[in-house]
């Protein structure tokens, strides 16, 4: 495979391989990273998104203080209503809402389904805003195996260095991408999002993948409840055998 130019129009930023392809048989040994469940007709994996989730706790706690300090000097100084002081308020106590919202509800470990009986994936993303007065939806993306093409990324930053696995829907037949969804956020080891393709490869082939993954612990950040919560009947679509299967 020549990999000095990507095949598919257009490939990701920061581009650095096309994987190969999801029919082929892969070279790598196969091994996942982490997993919810796997069984012969659906298999389940979290994505570890690395945020420094004490950081944002922190520093809601600090928003929060600098929130009743400033309410404390508005009714101190100003008995008065004013427009000024009650816009600085109501902006710096949204950033506080942001702050604990999302420590305690945005989803940790957002997961990935693969229906090997159906050949379809079944993606679970939650729409965050920084505008925490509105609904974060969750929305489950579906598409076929056989349009998707895996691509890597070499993360180059300071506080984010490693690999990563993207995987490009493209148009039937063709590669022109049309959507994309993270298969695997930044890994600083090359070999285990490759071995992470290939495991997702051989099980959508129906051949057996082992369900010990690398990772088995919970990360402390993935509390203090669940966040992922599927949708009744995406759920039950998401784990469905097809009548022809």
């Amino acid at each position: 495979m020549n990999n000095e130019k990507s095949r598919l129009i257009k490939p990701v930023r920061y581009w650095s391989e096309d994987l190969p392809d999801p029919e082929e048989e892969q070279m790598v040994f196969p091994r996942l990273i982490r997993v919810n469940e796997i069984n012969d007709v659906w298999m389940e994996i979290p994505r570890d998104r690395y945020i420094v989730w004490g950081a944002i706790w922190i520093g809601s706690f600090l928003l929060l203080g600098c929130f009743v300090f400033l309410l404390w000097i508005d009714v101190q100084i100003y008995f008065l209503p004013n427009p000024i002081w009650g816009l600085l308020d109501f902006t710096l106590f949204s950033f506080v809402i942001w702050g604990f919202r999302t420590a305690l509800f945005a989803v940790r470990g957002a997961p990935i389904r693969f229906n090997r009986k159906q050949q379809k994936v079944y993606v679970y993303e939650q729409k965050n805003t920084l505008w925490p007065w509105w609904k974060w939806p969750v929305e489950i993306k579906v598409f076929d195996w056989a349009d998707i093409q895996g691509e890597r990324v070499q993360m180059a930053g300071h506080a984010d260095w490693g690999h990563r696995i993207y995987c490009a829907v493209c148009e039937p037949g063709t590669y022109l991408v049309k959507d994309r969804f993270i298969l695997t956020w930044t890994e600083g080891n090359i070999y285990e999002v490759y071995g992470l393709w290939s495991a997702c490869c051989q099980y959508m082939q129906g051949k057996t993948v082992s369900d010990k993954p690398l990772r088995t612990h919970i990360p402390p950040s993935w509390t203090p409840f669940k966040t992922v919560k599927w949708p009744k009947e995406m759920d039950e679509a998401s784990k469905a055998v097809p009548e022809w299967a």
